[in-house]
């Protein structure tokens, strides 16, 4: 009896541990039409960014014939892009804008191409400056939309040319469908698809063993990643959290954590970023998110116009950096884009758009993710057990508090109230992100066997 009572223990304990160290799938995949061939090419090609004089005489051609819409008195970017303003974007793209000498700074880091599942996944990969007695430590950061790679040319240089314990080698991957990388050419492709194509690509790179990054869809896809393969996974760095209490207790934390925030957990700075709450939750939200309802539904239609005017597409695209840098930026005439970023470095973010035609399958992956039950999909609910770091700006879109995020990640090791910047977090505050992922990982070293 003893011996069976022991064994019907050591059944429930592995039971619970497979429970609780749940893996999502790794599975397979091929975006290409037509059958998968037996072998696949695992080369791993230099890439260089190009231009080419007849591409700038085409994209100075249609700025030219741009029709625009006068804005309505006082309408500043409450109706979306100023009228005057994107006037005054389209003059300086097609007078003063000088692609050729941003395709030099593109190609200022190495940039490459492989293949995987039937796509030319494109990548850049910077190895860094390392000292004596420094860890070179991998690290993936992923970006999302309406970013790209670009996003993180700022960050590069503080990661990669540390004084510290250790040292990173970057791997910035473009998401298939975004600018450099192939786009699927069939359905289906989701952030599910597009993590295990990257754990591909680090184990082509020969790390067995690595850190992620990532805001936007690249949080999402990082957290893939890490339910897929935790144990290549060295920590998790987040700076959008997508996680929440459930249920009643959703209910209970919102209705007392305004009046007895330490009753559910919260703090005073979780308090002053969530309420009030129907304002910064709800109004703000609906007035933010009509763009996703059409991409998640109709992507091809409003993208077409989006592909063949170089303006629509920016005044598309530079709203979003204006609003999810900051909400206030609506009540002003210029949408305070050049508080934060250069014209050059938004710019060059769009031509990465605009000289690959990517802008339809880059919608096209809010189709593919957000299908029914998109927020109770495996990927979306399953707990996360890696090293996490969470750094929560304070002009995201949503404000996740620390509380609710343990409801899925069970090993925080560091939650930053970060004092400033939005949703575009290496791209405006370079610094700032780059001080929280270097404490964090930090953090995660020193308890790490030796």
């Amino acid at each position: 009896r003893l011996l069976e009572t022991k064994t019907k223990v050591c059944l429930l304990c592995y039971l619970a541990l497979r429970k609780k160290t749940k893996n999502i799938p790794v599975g397979d995949g091929w975006w290409r039409v037509g059958e998968k061939p037996l072998s696949e090419d695992r080369t791993i090609r230099p890439f260089v960014v190009e231009t080419s004089e007849e591409m700038i005489q085409d994209l100075h051609q249609r700025i030219n014939q741009t029709r625009y819409t006068e804005s309505l008195e006082d309408g500043r970017f409450h109706y979306g892009f100023n009228s005057a303003y994107l006037k005054k974007v389209a003059k300086y793209w097609r007078h003063e804008f000088d692609w050729e000498k941003q395709v030099r700074v593109l190609n200022k880091y190495p940039h490459f191409k492989t293949n995987i599942e039937g796509l030319d996944v494109h990548f850049i990969h910077v190895k860094p400056v390392q000292r004596a007695g420094q860890k070179v430590l991998p690290l993936m950061m992923v970006h999302g939309w309406p970013g790209s790679f670009y996003e993180f040319y700022k960050i590069l240089p503080l990661l990669t040319e540390t004084e510290g314990d250790f040292v990173f080698e970057v791997i910035c991957p473009s998401i298939p469908g975004y600018g450099y990388s192939e786009a699927p050419h069939t359905q289906g492709f989701t952030c599910l698809d597009a993590a295990r194509i990257f754990h591909k690509l680090m184990d082509r790179l020969d790390f067995s063993d690595y850190y992620v990054q990532g805001g936007d869809w690249g949080a999402f896809i990082t957290c893939s990643m890490a339910l897929m393969k935790p144990e290549c996974i060295r920590g998790l760095h987040l700076n959008m959290v997508n996680a929440k209490a459930g249920g009643a207790l959703s209910i209970i934390s919102l209705l007392v954590g305004r009046y007895l925030p330490f009753l559910v957990g919260f703090t005073r700075e979780d308090v002053c970023r969530i309420y009030p709450f129907m304002q910064k939750n709800v109004y703000k939200i609906l007035r933010e998110s009509g763009y996703m309802h059409i991409q998640a539904t109709k992507p091809d239609t409003a993208g077409c116009g989006l592909n063949n005017s170089p303006v629509g597409l920016a005044a598309y695209i530079l709203e979003k950096f204006s609003t999810w840098t900051d909400y206030k930026n609506r009540d002003l005439e210029d949408g305070g884009l050049e508080r934060k970023f250069s014209l050059d470095d938004l710019l060059t973010n769009i031509m990465i758009y605009w000289t690959t035609g990517s802008i339809i399958p880059s919608m096209r992956f809010y189709k593919e993710n957000m299908g029914a039950n998109f927020q109770k999909t495996m990927d979306n609910t399953t707990k996360i057990h890696v090293p996490t770091g969470l750094a929560a700006f304070p002009h995201e879109l949503l404000h996740c508090p620390r509380v609710w995020a343990r409801s899925r990640f069970t090993d925080i090791r560091s939650y930053t109230y970060m004092p400033r910047g939005g949703h575009f977090a290496a791209f405006e505050e370079p610094v700032l992100l780059a001080q929280d992922l270097l404490q964090f990982v930090k953090k995660v070293e020193s308890k790490r066997p030796k």
